[in-house]
């Protein structure tokens, strides 16, 4: 019997009233001895009966608790075997050694005892021994496994219908797109009514088909502009088919001989209504950017792109040139100074257009200057040029002499990039309350966002093109010298390679227009010379060049030998030119230690789809990326991502 059962019986209060009732009868036998006899046996009597007492209370608690431990170890098995959820007790070896009747549910067998835990739940080899939930697919349902490691205990809760739940909550969640026709002003150019008509039907009727089929709801908002409604679960079908769509109007267009193409900016996963519609419009704005016939989707953090197999249609009309160069030349007006950056390891087409910056800005009496740290083979014989002439030399600033200049009243114009990260001095566009951005490549996801004007053409060959149309507008009368006309046009060679690759009409537009200007295309001449030494080590580079994929030549440098970026390109500029080549991807070390890759193609294959991938970035014909590696592994990693595009959807158009 417990002990505090036991001071109930033999409390001292009992003991006390005992020997009270003994004094009494004492006391009683004093005066009358028979009745202090009759006492005593009463006494004895009420000792008598407590005992008995005392010995049948402890008996029928015994019986009690037995009954008591009974039911309660009867309903404890009950209740465990039938919990809604599994419980397994395993040993030091992760093998069961019991479990009750869920588990046997679960895996529809009669006992699962002395089978290894990895055996019945594969993924846990991958799982770290600590406390904590994993969700685990057995046959068509799912379960959540919930460890207790001291305790060797796991407890199995299905959660199918949950899973289900969610699952259907973010595939109905709400998706919204655009698709907008590129060029349709410059395609119905000249057009009658009806044969406009007549295209925008065809059109029209392809991407009504293409939204039925995938049961999206289609609503026109203009001419050439949609709206499109729709769910993650279908936008994950689209992306699937790698919106199809763009190549059914390309081809349908194309054989008409009318080059229309689509852009398509998708958004899905913004919190509120109003931020996934700016987010389908940056989506498009980022396709259009990139060249148009593309889609820009955008889940939550994720941005993807798919097509962009067509190079850039260019644009027929200047207003936009008009435009821009207007509004910066405001901005120069209401500037104290400015300051020209261009991307790190700048070439001759940054170099040129910082220096037409520079002379947009004389030509209204601001100072202008180029931020510039160190000299690379690319622009050394440039700036030997430049220098020559004081009023140059003294241009060129580094960027801590920048940092000092920026100031409320500075102009931060940045040319031949958009990204923060690959301009020269990061803490100027922090610093910089006004941002200008002019560049020619295609837009990727990083984007300089607080730029309060950005000229973005990627139809265009070079920078230096761009700048030459705004400089045309930005005054009346523009007087180039022959270093400043010369340095415009040898960035627009250098990007065009001599005018064979990425060149419309307004690029020679613009050549024309420097050359009247005293542009000395001799003088570029010698800018490009190659030296002896160099060609013989791009001759090495390319001596081992493997052909996959039957038009694809990579060239893999030798391990521990550096080389420049520029001796890099150059060499999958050569291998471009070999029969038979249309793409070409060089692999070599830099000076700086990472990995070089250059990528070069005819326009059959889009290089920079393959260069995003690798981390870097650039146009149709003409992508590279800096890499952290060996150069064995970053080839091999381009081969796996070649491999991966062309299962995808093909390497070339």
């Amino acid at each position: 019997m417990p002990k505090f059962l036991m001071k109930r019986w033999h409390g001292m209060h009992h003991l006390w009233a005992f020997v009270l009732m003994l004094l009494l009868t004492v006391a009683l036998a004093w005066f009358e001895w028979k009745l202090g006899l009759l006492g005593l046996v009463l006494s004895g009597a009420v000792g008598a009966f407590s005992w008995m007492a005392e010995r049948a209370f402890r008996r029928d608690l015994k019986s009690y608790l037995a009954t008591l431990s009974y039911r309660v170890k009867k309903a404890g098995t009950e209740v465990i075997s039938d919990l809604p959820f599994g419980i397994i007790l395993y040993n030091e070896e992760k093998t069961v050694e019991w479990h009750n009747s869920f588990v046997t549910d679960m895996f529809e067998r009669e006992s699962v005892i002395g089978d290894s835990l990895t055996d019945l739940f594969p993924a846990l080899t991958q799982a770290k021994d600590k406390e904590g939930t994993m969700e685990v697919a057995i046959g068509s349902s799912i379960y959540e496994l919930m460890f207790r490691f001291e305790e060797r205990l796991l407890y199995v809760r299905n959660v199918t219908q949950r899973w289900e739940l969610a699952r259907r909550y973010e595939e109905e969640k709400l998706a919204l797109g655009i698709v907008m026709m590129d060029n349709l002003e410059e395609v119905t150019q000249g057009m009658d009514d009806q044969q406009r008509s007549m295209l925008l039907s065809k059109v029209t009727t392809e991407i009504t088909e293409w939204a039925q089929k995938f049961q999206v709801y289609l609503k026109r908002l203009t001419s050439d502009r949609y709206l499109i409604v729709t769910d993650q679960r279908t936008l994950k079908q689209l992306e699937l088919s790698r919106f199809v769509i763009l190549d059914e109007v390309r081809e349908m267009t194309g054989d008409q001989k009318i080059p229309m193409t689509l852009s398509i900016g998708f958004a899905a996963g913004a919190e509120t209504i109003v931020e996934l519609g700016q987010w389908a419009q940056t989506s498009l704005d980022i396709a259009l950017g990139r060249g148009g016939d593309q889609a820009a989707v955008k889940v939550g953090q994720r941005q993807s792109f798919y097509g962009g197999k067509s190079n850039a249609v260019e644009k027929r009309t200047r207003v936009r040139a008009r435009v821009v160069a207007h509004a910066l030349r405001d901005l120069i007006k209401e500037s104290d100074n400015l300051v020209i950056m261009g991307h790190k390891m700048p070439d001759m087409d940054a170099i040129g257009a910082a220096i037409g910056v520079m002379k947009a800005a004389q030509l209204f009496n601001k100072e202008a200057f180029i931020v510039l740290e160190g000299i690379n083979p690319a622009i050394q014989k440039m700036m030997e040029n430049l220098k020559e002439d004081e009023r140059f030399a003294k241009r060129f600033i580094t960027p801590d002499q920048a940092t000092n200049l920026i100031d409320s009243g500075t102009l931060v114009v940045v040319v031949d990039t958009h990204k923060a990260s690959m301009v020269k001095e990061p803490r100027l566009i922090q610093q910089a309350d006004r941002i200008v951005v002019i560049d020619h490549h295609r837009r990727g996801e990083e984007f300089i966002n607080n730029a309060i004007l950005v000229y973005m053409e990627p139809y265009a060959s070079s920078t230096c093109e761009l700048v030459t149309e705004l400089l045309q507008y930005i005054h009346d009368r523009v007087v180039l010298d022959v270093r400043e006309s010369t340095a415009l046009l040898a960035g627009i060679t250098v990007d065009t390679k001599s005018f064979s690759l990425r060149t419309g009409s307004r690029t020679f537009e613009a050549a024309s227009f420097l050359r009247r200007s005293g542009a000395d295309t001799s003088m570029i001449q010698k800018m490009l010379k190659e030296d002896l030494a160099e060609y013989i080590k791009k001759a090495e580079m390319i001596k081992h060049a493997e052909i996959m994929f039957e038009h694809v030549a990579i060239a893999v440098t030798e391990p521990g030998r550096k080389y420049s970026q520029l001796l890099i390109a150059q060499s999958a500029d050569t291998l471009l030119n070999m029969t038979d080549v249309l793409a070409s991807f060089v692999i070599g070390e830099r000076q700086d230690g990472l990995i070089g890759v250059s990528a070069r193609s005819l326009g059959h294959m889009n290089v920079q789809i393959v260069m995003e991938r690798m981390g870097g970035g650039g146009h149709l014909t003409n992508a590279a990326a800096q890499i952290e590696g060996t150069v064995t592994e970053v080839s091999n990693r381009l081969k796996q991502v070649l491999q991966e595009l062309d299962e995808e959807e093909g390497l070339f158009e």
